[in-house]
């Protein structure tokens, strides 16, 4: 490069200023990072007139994620194995200015060269600086005749050209990503609306985020039994590894979950501790947590092999984002099916109910009638034959009436098999989605509770709690007293705008002195007594009638809140 001087400073040339503007223009008119990167490299050995040029760029931890290179072809840079570390001579290069060596092999912390590398002589190093931290540093070798303040300087300039050209390259490639980031998203919303299986959906989740993110592997930790969390879904390399592996309570993903906050580790190799050995194999990390109205529903954890680049904030963002997306669309689909659940159970009892009360005591009634028919006409020998008719329709009859009765079973049976208790433990656990927390459920039988592992079977003191409840109230009874507690429940959760509920159900004695009773206490706003919608109230009351019992909805003793009252004798 020629130079002229003015008042004792080496100044380019216009002609050496017009093609440093070329190259800073030219890196700016691209958008893609790589090409971005490359120009760079390439353009710095063309003003310069240097053999070799590369640039490294560095991670968080002053490492090289990224190596690009000219004067090397790439056959030889396989050879090499692995880019320059940053470490003896390149360290010097400081984060302002540049190193400028007449011989690199002449420096005290030279190292020497590693086999196949082609030897070196001058060298100039500048840092690339983007928002006053280091991106990169730039390396330039073997210029005949040796490096200049000058060349240092042009460097400096093309250093500062090509940040603002990765700055604009990094900010259109976050907007790529985020774009294909709401495609994902929206795609698996509508998968899991559309009525997909929860476990078709997380692989969907998990699969699909995998691939937008460029990720090696995808991981889904979810609760399990007790207070374990598990890896219960994984895509991608290693995924059958990790399935099943237990995230511990001290560990990253359960700090995810208890701060709401996702993280991102550098590489998962170099941890200082590792609580999953299964993820030993991994590099870089991104923890996203799966949140529903502050509470924690899942961990979506996304790994790259080790050497893959860092994930960024940027990409930390919309993970987090597109994650708690997932689980509000995950709630939303599990209360979709718990309600058509709910619907078909309902709809099953409303058909073995007009079964049982309609159609078999019209049935009953018919039979009374073509029995006394059948007698009035036995004396008489002359309606022989009608009595014959009569003994044969009586016939059809009870055969009408056994196969009604197995219908009504067949209805029952997938609903009621589980137990009355495990019924109405079901119900307020499906409530959890329309209260946002989960409703307290108390069932005592003679005063005594019963308590979380009671089951049907005897005890050396006799029956459980559980199994007594079952064997004093008969499947109509029950069938209403689940019915009661589902209606006490969604009355709370649409009206109450309460911060507890708690439902109590009371057995007290057997047979016709026994009682029922089922009480649905909230801490909320109280009764509206202005509501002109109350068909599921009248519905409670009609069932309380039916079986010669009581209702009532009013306030608390202590005057906050709404207390549902529902009671029937056990006969």
């Amino acid at each position: 490069m020629s130079t002229t001087r003015r008042e004792g400073t080496v100044m380019p040339t216009p002609e050496a200023r017009a093609r440093l503007l070329r190259e800073a223009i030219a890196l700016t008119a691209s958008l893609d990072l790589d090409t971005v990167l490359q120009g760079f490299v390439d353009s710095a050995a063309s003003l310069t007139g240097a053999r070799y040029t590369a640039l490294a760029v560095l991670d968080n931890r002053g490492e090289t994620a990224n190596f690009v290179h000219h004067g090397v072809n790439e056959e030889n840079a396989r050879r090499l194995g692995h880019a320059p570390h940053g470490h003896g001579v390149f360290a010097h290069i400081p984060n302002e200015g540049h190193l400028l060596l007449e011989s690199i092999a002449d420096h005290p912390d030279f190292g020497g060269w590693p086999k196949g590398h082609p030897a070196m002589e001058s060298f100039l190093g500048v840092p690339v600086r983007i928002r006053e931290q280091v991106f990169g540093r730039l390396y330039l070798a073997d210029k005949p005749g040796g490096f200049t303040e000058e060349d240092a300087r042009a460097m400096e300039q093309l250093a500062s050209a090509a940040a603002v050209a990765v700055v604009n390259a990094q900010r259109y490639a976050d907007a790529l990503d985020r774009e294909r980031w709401v495609r994902v998203s929206q795609e698996i919303t509508v998968q899991l609306l559309s009525g997909t299986e929860e476990e078709e959906a997380l692989e969907l989740i998990a699969h699909r985020v995998r691939e937008v993110a460029r990720a090696d592997a995808a991981l889904i930790v979810l609760p399990s039994v007790g207070d374990t969390w598990v890896c219960e879904i994984a895509d991608g390399i290693g995924a059958s590894d990790v399935i099943g592996a237990v995230f511990p309570p001290e560990g990253r993903a359960r700090t995810v979950i208890a701060n709401g906050v996702g993280m991102i580790v550098d590489s998962m190799s170099r941890a200082r501790s590792l609580r999953v050995p299964q993820l030993a194999r991994y590099g870089p990390a991104l923890y996203a947590p799966m949140m529903v109205q502050g509470t924690g529903k899942g961990v979506l954890i996304l790994l790259r092999l080790q050497g893959g680049a860092e994930f960024t904030p940027a990409e930390l963002e919309v993970a987090e984002a597109v994650a708690a997306q997932a689980a509000v669309a995950l709630e939303l689909a599990a209360a979709r099916h718990a309600e058509d659940v709910r619907a078909l159970l309902e709809e099953r009892q409303r058909i073995s109910r007009d079964l049982h009360d309609l159609a078999i005591q019209q049935l009953f009634a018919t039979g009374m009638q073509l029995e006394s028919a059948r007698q009035a006409t036995a004396a008489d020998p002359g309606t022989a034959w009608v009595a014959d008719l009569l003994e044969a329709a009586l016939t059809n009859v009870d055969e009408s009436v056994r196969q009604i009765r197995s219908i009504v079973h067949s209805l029952r049976e997938p609903d009621e098999a589980v137990g009355l208790v495990e019924r109405l433990r079901r119900e307020t656990s499906l409530a959890r989605t329309g209260l946002s927390f989960a409703p307290s459920l108390v069932i005592s039988v003679d005063g005594q509770d019963v308590r979380d592992g009671d089951d049907l079977s005897a005890r050396p003191t006799g029956p459980s709690p559980a199994a007594q409840l079952d064997a004093r109230i008969d499947d109509d009874i029950a069938d209403d007293v689940v019915a009661v507690v589902r209606e006490g429940l969604a009355n709370a959760a649409r009206h109450a705008r309460a911060s507890s509920v708690q439902v109590r159900v009371t057995l007290r004695g057997s047979g016709p002195t026994g009682r029922v009773s089922v009480e649905v206490e909230d801490d909320g706003v109280g009764v509206d007594r202005t509501s002109t919608r109350r068909s599921g109230l009248d519905n409670l009351a009609v069932r309380a009638r039916r079986h010669g019992g009581t209702f009532s909805l009013g306030r608390t003793e202590s005057g906050e809140g709404a207390l549902l009252s529902w009671q029937v004798p056990l006969t």
